[in-house]
């Protein structure tokens, strides 16, 4: 499989929800940080446990917005939904051997948009 091939089937695994089976994707020693809280997850049975653990509102569904791939490093822009939170998440993926072995993930929060620069933007709903 190429890296990008590797991407997808780590999201389609998380979209099964079983996120034990999702880290068979990730290296035993796979890192993952996420920058907005400084946070630092060290190998895939922990990556297992906070998804797993993580206080839900139902099945979490994923959607692939888009993914880009350039050799081993692989960009995804994906939507994440349990019914109750949506968000987005634009990850870069290190792909080695198969598995996928350093995550840094970006979660943007929405936020209103200001209204100085209403006149030159249109709102999307």
């Amino acid at each position: 499989m190429n890296a990008k091939e590797v991407v997808i089937a780590f999201w389609k695994a998380m979209g099964s929800n079983d996120f034990y089976k999702a880290s068979e994707w990730l290296s035993e020693d796979f890192e993952c940080y996420w920058p907005q809280s400084s946070e630092l997850i060290v190998g895939r049975a922990n990556f297992a446990e906070i998804n797993t653990n993580y206080p839900a509102n139902g099945t979490w569904k994923f959607h692939i917005n888009s993914i880009v791939c350039e050799g081993d490093h692989v960009v995804s822009n994906v939507n994440v939904t349990d019914g109750r939170i949506t968000a987005r998440t634009i990850t870069f993926h290190t792909v080695k051997n198969e598995l996928i072995s350093r995550q840094t993930e970006f979660w943007p929060e929405n936020y209103e948009a200001p209204e100085w620069r209403r006149q030159w933007v249109k709102i999307i709903n």
